[in-house]
């Protein structure tokens, strides 16, 4: 059995849900999202609950189950509160800044990266608060927001010798030694 498919999804004030067959469509103050479910499973919405169940005990059915909920529960979240993800810019020159909805990075290149965010996904650059700048990255679609933090992360991934580069907040980039001149 599903430890995590079997677990209710509670849905809080404000969330609107249309189940119209296996596509569930979640409205909230962040937006409207929708998800394709799985034709294996059936979705039930019951006194503020959403529960998954399976048709079929088979292998993949099992697998699905813990899947789709999770998905779903992440649509529920992402109207309801919405995910953040946050990254860190470190290196002398290294700097982030906001032109209107457009990200511009300068990371230690010849040129300058500009990014635009796709639609659902907000932007922000914060320099005040530590010395190196921040980049919060925020939306109603965790896979969205994963993506694009990704996506900016790649362009200067930390290097292991000096830990230059872009990385997530709170992650620990492992320092090599550099070589040893002149024993």
């Amino acid at each position: 059995m599903s430890r995590i498919g079997i677990l209710p999804i509670t849905v809080p004030e404000g969330v609107t849900i249309d189940l119209t067959g296996n596509s569930i469509t979640v409205k909230g103050k962040n937006g409207e999202l929708s998800l394709e479910v799985d034709p294996c499973l059936t979705i039930k919405f019951e006194d503020n609950t959403l529960s998954l169940e399976r048709k079929v005990d088979d292998k993949t059915s099992r697998a699905r189950h813990g899947l789709y909920r999770s998905l779903v529960n992440n649509l529920v979240v992402g109207v309801s509160e919405g995910f953040k993800k946050v990254l860190e810019i470190q290196g002398v020159g290294y700097r982030a800044t906001l032109n209107g909805e457009v990200l511009e990075l300068a990371l230690g290149y010849s040129h300058a990266f500009y990014f635009v965010p796709p639609q659902g996904i907000t932007i922000e650059v914060d320099t005040k608060t530590t010395k190196n700048p921040r980049i919060i990255i925020s939306g109603a679609d965790k896979a969205m927001v994963g993506q694009v933090s990704a996506k900016i992360r790649s362009l200067r991934k930390p290097e292991p010798y000096k830990g230059k580069g872009i990385r997530y907040l709170g992650e620990y980039v492992r320092k090599k030694a550099g070589k040893s001149a002149g024993r």
